[in-house]
C-alpha cells in the first residue's frame, strides 16, 4: 500500500492478520509488549478469563486453519477471453477456475463488504467425497501441476471415516473459507450453506464462531426426496440449509411472494373502497394468562342487532381490540358477519394493508426435489449423469428470492455444476433484475470412467462454464438466448517474478540486499518477455481494488505511451489512470505529474529512482507503483 515514503503497492492480497493486529494495537497499546508483540497474559487479564474455564469448540488443526485464513496470497487472477461468453455485457458476472480459498483472498482486494448473498454447497463429508488439499503457495510448484496449469487436473484426497481426523479434516477445510467469506459480506448480507447430517452439528458450531451465535437466522429443512432411502431403519429424505447474517441488526431478508392460491382468498364482494380483503380472526390469543377483562364485551351486528361475545365468561376469551377500536371498525365496515350477515364477527384483512408477501417457513417442501437437478442436466447436456447430485435450480431461486435483492452481488465459491449461476440468470429474466454472480470452482479432474470425462469434460470447472454458456445461448426445450454474459478467470502465479525470491538464511544483511537487488533487476528486465501484458494488467488492477468488470478507456492526448482511464461499476466506482508499459517517456511523466488529485498506477520497472521520486512528490499518495 502507499505510504508517505514509498508508493510501492503490495503484490499480495490484504494481510488480514496484520490488519487485525494493527487495529488492536491502535485501540489498546497496553496489550502489547515494548517490542510490539501481543501480550497474551494482558489479553486474558483484560477479559477476566485468566485461569478460568470457558466453553470452546476445538479440533485438531484449528489454529493452523485460522492462520491460513488470515495470511495473504501473492497469486493472481487472469482473464480467459477464449472461454468467456458475451464478455461485453458480462456486467460483473464471472466464473473463476481455481482453489477457492486463494480466490476468496484475492476477491477481498476489490469486493470486501460488497456481497449481499453467499450460497455454498460444500462437500458433505460422506466418507467418499473430496476434501481440498490447501497446498497452494508460490514456493510449491507441485500445486501448479495439481491444478492443471501444467498437467490438466487437481489432486484431491478422500476423507474416509477410517481416518482418525475425519471431522477435523472437514472442519479445517471449511473454517478458513468461512472466515474469509465473512469479510466479503455487506452489513445487510447473508450466507446460506447446504449440508446433511454428517456435519450439520459441527457446521453450526463453526458458524457460531465465525459469524456469532446472535447472527444465526434459521436452519431450513429442504425435502429433497419424495420417499426416504430404504437402506436404513430411518431414512433421511431431507438436507439442511444453514443461514447466518453478517449482522442480525442490519440484515435484509425478503418476504415470499404470494401465489395464485393465496391471492385468490382476497376478494371484494361488497366493493369496499380499500379493495380486496379476506376474513381474519378477531379473537385474541389468551394462552399463558393473558386474559384482559376490558377486552371481554359484546359486538353488536348492525344488521340484526345480535350481540356476540368472544366466548363465555368461564372461557377467559378476549377480542383482539378494545371497544373504541371495534366501534371504529364497525363504522368503517371493516368487520364481516358472513355472507348472510348471520355469522360471528370477523376482521376484514385488506390486501393493501398487509405485508407484500408471506414469511418464509423453515420446512421447504414446496421447492423441487433433487431429482429435478438431474433432469435439468439431461435437458442441458442430453445426459443427466454428467454431474452427480446437482442442486435443482428451483431450490436456488428460492434462496436468492429470500436473501438477495434484484441488483445484488451473489457469490458461490463451490460452484459445482453451475446451478446457482443459472438460478440467478433465470430470476433476472423473470423480474428484470440485474443480479450479478461470481462462481468459483476448483479445476478438479473428472474420473476417466465418468460420463463427464467421456463427454469431453476433463475438469469439473469445464462443466460449470459450459452449463452457464448453454443457459445464456439457449438449449433444448428452452432455445431462447438470455441477454447476459460472463467472464472467465483462472487462478495463476503472480506475473511479478520477484514474488519467487528466496533469501539465503546463511548470508549477511549486505549480501542479502545485494542478492535481492540483482534478482529484481534480472526479473523485471524479463517481465514482459516471459509474461504477456494481459497477465500484468489483470493482476495490477485487481490488487489495486478494481472489480472484475473494470473498463479501460484509452487516453488519446498522450502518445508517447499507452495510458488508460480505468473505471469499474462498484458504488462509488473506483477510477485511476493506468499504464502497463515497461518504460515511461519524458512527455508521459510530465503529463502524469499534472494529474494531481487522481490515482495513477504504473510499473516500478518503468521508473528510475529520480522519476519515481518526482512523481511521488507531485502526486503524493495518488501514485501507486507495482
Amino acid at each position: 500500500m502507499t505510504t508517505a515514503t514509498s508508493p510501492l503497492q503490495s503484490i499480495q492480497s490484504p494481510d488480514l492478520l496484520q490488519e487485525r493486529l494493527a487495529r488492536l494495537k491502535a485501540e489498546f497499546p497496553d496489550l502489547f509488549t515494548n517490542e510490539g508483540q501481543l501480550n497474551p497474559t494482558e489479553l486474558l487479564r483484560l477479559t477476566g478469563q485468566q485461569g478460568r474455564e470457558h466453553f470452546d469448540f476445538q479440533w485438531w488443526g484449528k489454529a493452523a486453519a485460522k492462520r491460513k485464513a488470515f495470511t495473504p496470497t501473492t497469486a493472481a487472477l487472469r482473464y480467459d477471453e477464449a472461454r468467456s461468453v458475451n464478455p461485453g455485457i458480462a456486467g460483473g458476472n464471472a466464473i473463476i477456475e481455481g482453489e477457492n480459498l486463494e480466490v476468496l483472498k484475492l476477491l477481498l482486494c476489490a469486493y470486501r463488504g460488497q456481497v449481499k448473498c453467499i450460497y455454498i454447497d460444500p462437500p458433505y463429508n460422506t466418507g467418499n467425497d473430496f476434501v481440498y488439499k490447501d497446498s497452494f503457495a508460490e514456493d510449491k510448484s507441485a500445486y501448479w501441476e495439481q491444478t492443471g496449469v501444467t498437467e490438466g487436473g487437481v489432486k484431491m484426497s478422500t476423507n474416509t471415516r477410517a481416518d482418525g481426523r475425519f471431522h477435523s479434516n472437514w472442519l479445517n477445510m471449511i473454517y478458513p473459507r468461512l472466515l474469509v467469506a465473512r469479510q466479503l459480506l455487506r452489513e445487510d448480507g447473508v450466507i446460506f450453506v447446504s449440508i446433511d447430517d454428517n456435519e450439520v452439528t459441527h457446521l453450526r458450531k463453526v458458524m457460531d464462531e465465525v459469524f456469532g451465535e446472535a447472527n444465526f437466522v434459521a436452519q431450513i429443512l429442504w425435502k429433497k426426496r419424495s420417499t426416504p432411502p430404504n437402506d436404513k431403519v430411518i431414512g433421511a429424505n431431507h438436507d439442511y440449509i444453514t443461514c447466518y447474517a453478517k449482522s442480525s441488526e442490519n440484515v435484509v431478508l425478503n418476504l415470499r411472494a404470494r401465489g395464485e392460491r393465496q391471492l385468490a382468498r382476497f376478494q371484494n364482494p361488497d366493493n369496499h373502497p380499500k379493495g380486496e380483503w379476506a376474513p381474519g380472526d378477531l379473537m385474541a390469543n389468551v394462552k399463558g394468562g393473558r386474559f384482559v377483562e376490558s377486552l371481554f364485551f359484546p359486538i353488536k351486528n348492525p344488521a340484526t342487532g345480535e350481540e356476540h361475545y368472544p366466548g363465555t365468561p368461564e372461557s377467559k376469551s378476549n377480542w383482539r381490540f378494545n371497544k373504541e377500536r371495534i366501534s371504529h371498525l364497525l363504522a368503517a365496515d371493516e368487520i364481516y358477519f358472513g355472507e348472510d350477515s348471520l355469522g360471528r364477527p370477523k376482521l376484514k384483512r385488506f390486501l393493501s394493508e398487509i405485508k407484500e408477501g408471506m414469511t418464509f417457513p423453515t420446512i421447504w417442501d414446496c421447492v423441487p426435489l433433487n431429482t429435478r437437478g438431474t433432469t435439468e442436466m439431461e435437458e442441458l447436456f442430453s445426459n443427466g449423469r454428467i454431474f452427480d447430485n446437482p442442486k435443482p435450480v428451483g431450490l436456488l431461486t428460492e434462496i436468492f428470492r429470500l436473501g438477495a435483492s434484484n441488483d445484488s452481488l451473489i457469490v458461490d465459491f463451490f460452484g459445482g455444476s453451475g446451478s446457482s449461476f443459472q438460478a440467478a440468470l433465470e430470476i433476472n429474466v423473470e423480474d428484470g433484475g440485474t443480479r450479478k454472480v461470481i462462481s468459483v470452482q476448483i479445476p478438479e479432474a473428472t474420473d476417466e470412467k465418468s460420463e463427464a470425462h467421456k463427454a469431453g469434460f476433463k475438469k469439473i470447472s469445464d462443466i460449470t462454464i459450459e452449463r452457464v454458456k448453454r443457459v445464456i445461448q439457449g438449449y433444448g426445450d428452452n432455445p431462447h438466448p438470455i441477454d447476459a454474459g460472463f467472464k472467465v478467470f483462472t487462478l495463476e502465479k503472480s506475473a511479478f517474478p520477484r514474488a519467487d525470491f528466496a533469501p539465503d538464511p546463511d548470508a549477511n544483511e549486505a549480501a542479502q540486499l545485494a542478492a535481492l537487488k540483482a534478482f529484481i533487476a534480472t526479473k523485471e528486465a524479463s517481465l514482459f518477455s516471459t509474461h504477456d501484458a494481459q497477465a500484468v494488467r489483470d493482476e495490477m488492477l485487481l490488487k489495486c481494488g478494481f472489480q472484475l468488470d473494470v473498463q479501460l478507456m484509452p487516453i488519446a492526448e498522450v502518445t508517447a505511451n499507452q495510458l488508460y482511464r480505468a473505471r469499474d461499476q462498484q458504488a462509488p466506482p473506483r477510477e485511476a489512470i493506468v499504464c502497463f508499459d515497461s518504460y515511461l517517456g519524458t512527455p508521459t511523466l510530465e503529463w502524469l505529474a499534472q494529474q494531481k488529485g487522481q490515482r495513477v498506477i504504473v510499473l516500478e520497472a518503468a521508473l528510475d529512482t529520480t522519476g519515481k521520486w518526482n512523481l511521488h512528490h507531485q502526486l503524493g499518495d495518488g501514485l501507486v507503483v507495482f
